[in-house]
């Protein structure tokens, strides 16, 4: 199968490896400036585009949120952008980052992580009660960052405004998020909905540390071959991350940096593809 050359609008129920990489270059294009969003969303069907960004004040690492909402009529995307491992350095090495109250009170999740979803909730919460007119299903999605906060999303949405919950959760390179508590309560929720993507050794999803913080399930693993696994063990996991690993995974020249790349991510998926 070759990557397909347009988004999908039917209805997907279950695991598609052709959304997922419909969802994966949706991610990437969180990262560009709005024009580009615009151009290439209305290139791929949707006709309505909507952009959320919100700013921060010290002490937190990062400039801003950013992610964007585009509509057909079928189909709703929303993606947040991810960031830089370096800029969230210190979050995701951190352990003692004191918790945030999970959603609807369900356990907590991690205070960055939750402030900076925070501050872009509400827009996004009222453009899908605005743009969700024909029940179309709806797709959360993100990179690094961005898929932490696409899967805390789901989370809200489906514990605080079911009528708007996601259809399904794609993630790229996620930390983690949650506490066991809000991750047993996901995994029932997102059964089937919700996929969390690793390339190999990257160093973004084995932080910030256990036991205080955890993913949730679904895993789809990446291995040092470029071969999709659904699930990676133990020791096969520590076998094949050893290929690549170097003395600093933070370092520029890292494989746990290279490997966090949305681009590795893509060409993966889309080498996957060619193999089913």
């Amino acid at each position: 199968m070759s990557a397909p050359s347009a988004i999908d609008h039917h209805a997907t129920t279950g695991y598609s490896l052709p959304l997922a990489y419909w969802l994966a270059q949706a991610s990437d294009l969180a990262y560009k400036d709005e024009a580009t969003i615009d151009s290439q969303a209305r290139s791929w069907g949707f006709d309505e585009v909507r952009h959320h960004q919100t700013r921060f004040t010290p002490p937190f690492p990062l400039e801003d949120t950013q992610a964007y909402t585009a509509a057909s009529d079928h189909m709703i995307i929303t993606a947040f952008r991810g960031t830089e491992p370096a800029q969230i350095r210190d979050w995701l090495s951190d352990a003692s980052t004191p918790p945030w109250p999970g959603p609807a009170t369900t356990g907590y999740v991690h205070y960055g992580f939750a402030e900076a979803l925070q501050s872009i909730f509400p827009e996004v919460k009222d453009t899908l009660a605005e743009l969700r007119t024909d029940n179309q299903t709806v797709w959360f999605t993100g990179h690094s960052l961005g898929g932490a906060l696409a899967m805390l999303a789901g989370a809200r949405m489906y514990l605080e405004e079911p009528r708007l919950q996601a259809d399904g959760v794609y993630t790229y390179g996620q930390p983690r998020t949650c506490d066991r508590i809000l991750a047993a309560a996901y995994n029932k929720g997102f059964t089937n909905r919700m996929y969390r993507f690793v390339n190999n050794n990257d160093i973004v999803p084995q932080l910030p540390p256990e036991p205080v913080f955890t993913h949730v399930e679904a895993l789809r693993y990446i291995d040092a071959g470029g071969k999709l696994h659904d699930s990676m063990g133990l020791f096969g996991s520590l076998a094949d991350r050893a290929k690549g690993l170097t003395a600093d995974a933070f370092a520029p020249a890292a494989d746990g940096i290279r490997d966090h790349s949305i681009k590795r991510y893509i060409a993966a998926i889309e080498q996957n593809l060619g193999r089913a």
